[in-house]
């Protein structure tokens, strides 16, 4: 995966609590169980005029041709609620979106983020309301910074706000590792365990 630094970028505000799973990616849009061919279906519920349809809702934020180009999403509390789908991870991904700002979010979906690349950033939401309303007026020249080196949000405006993530999720950004590559960094020390019990259980290695 690509290694997540440091990211500055347009950010679209989408700051509405508790947007669970079903509505980043509708089940009607999970076709495949790749991780590509899904950004059609992201927020397909709100991005487009009719169910199952893909004309776009004008007035739907993503369809702004002001916020083209966005890698950052602005969102509202308990983001990435409802069932455990890694599905909506990877719409957000292949549509484009590198970090999400939001005051908290759901544990299952904050750990699907992190082993796709996606950096799911705790931000209170007074600093994302900050943010949005800065970014609102003018968002191609009004970027955000999310540094995951220094742990803080840099607004337009130059204001910054630190945030907290776990210190083996930040590892795993920072390098690009997902949980197989996390698992390997300890290869040495399973291979000593596995010698060492080839001695004490040998039959199990029959």
């Amino acid at each position: 995966m690509q290694p997540f630094t440091s990211l500055t970028a347009v950010a679209v505000p989408l700051i509405r609590d508790n947007t669970d799973t079903d509505a980043i990616i509708p089940s009607r849009e999970m076709k495949t169980v790749s991780k590509v061919g899904l950004s059609g279906g992201l927020f397909a519920g709100w991005r487009y005029r009719e169910i199952g349809g893909r004309d776009p809702d004008p007035t739907f934020v993503l369809n702004d041709p002001a916020y083209a180009g966005a890698q950052i999403l602005l969102g509202g509390d308990n983001f990435g609620c409802g069932s455990s789908r890694e599905h909506a991870v990877w719409a957000l991904a292949e549509y484009g979106f590198r970090a999400v700002l939001a005051p908290s979010f759901s544990p299952i979906f904050a750990a699907n983020c992190v082993r796709n690349g996606l950096a799911p950033v705790p931000v209170p939401a007074e600093a994302i309301a900050h943010i949005a309303a800065l970014v609102a007026l003018a968002p191609q020249a009004k970027q955000v910074t999310v540094d995951l080196e220094q742990c803080v949000v840099v607004a337009p405006d130059g204001a910054t706000t630190a945030f907290e993530i776990a210190e083996e999720a930040r590892e795993m950004l920072l390098e690009g590792l997902d949980g197989i590559d996390l698992t390997l960094k300890s290869s040495e020390r399973i291979a000593a365990f596995r010698a060492q019990d080839r001695q004490l259980r040998p039959w199990i290695y029959l």
